[in-house]
């Protein structure tokens, strides 16, 4: 198996394709390309990752965007359990210091975050039928929609659109505790919230 370096907005794009857990990026692009998935035996490959893949050329690239940027470094941010994520997504006092609508469900999207981040980027996979909820950019969602009114999640560098009603706002909401696997009767009483 050989290893490549992809730039984070195709490797966001590519896990954003995902249809079923544990599909590997390998199969995503293979299933996209149209190439048979059955060929591919993982398990005869005995090559070893490598343990740093360098990138000469866009080391001082990194070093300037990582000083630049508020992005949260992930390895940084300490998980929560699903248990401590329900508290946090429940606790009216904290909730009820959000700005409206909009402030509820930011705040209730970035505990997500907090609790998930190396999970996070699967909210990207959240998508009307003709609208794009969810974003690494800014750009990205007023490309897709004038009128999106984009926000930033805390600092995770993730986006999502906030010019949709309470209701949709909600769902959107939903679908993610949902893919975060908090429990269904859970996810009523976060969402009744917003």
């Amino acid at each position: 198996m050989k290893y490549i370096e992809i730039d984070e907005e195709l490797y966001r794009h590519i896990a954003s394709k995902t249809e079923r857990i544990g599909e590997s990026a390998s199969e995503i692009l293979r299933r996209l390309l149209g190439l048979d998935i059955e060929r591919v035996n993982v398990e005869a490959v005995a090559t070893p990752p490598p343990e740093k893949i360098s990138q000469p050329g866009m080391d001082r690239q990194q070093e300037m965007a990582s000083s630049a940027t508020a992005r949260v470094d992930e390895t940084t941010v300490p998980a929560i359990s699903l248990s401590t994520l329900v508290n946090q997504l429940t606790d009216t006092e904290a909730l009820a210091q959000q700005k409206g609508a909009v402030g509820r469900f930011l705040f209730s999207l970035e505990t997500v975050y907090k609790a998930m981040p190396q999970q996070f980027d699967q909210v990207l996979q959240i998508q009307g039928r003709d609208r794009l909820y969810f974003a690494t950019s800014k750009a990205s969602l007023l490309k897709a929609s004038k009128s999106a009114n984009p926000k930033e999640i805390g600092q995770s560098g993730f986006w999502v659109t906030t010019n949709n009603n309470t209701a949709k706002k909600r769902t959107i909401l939903s679908e993610v505790l949902t893919q975060f696997g908090v429990d269904p009767e859970q996810v009523e009483l976060i969402v009744n919230q917003i």
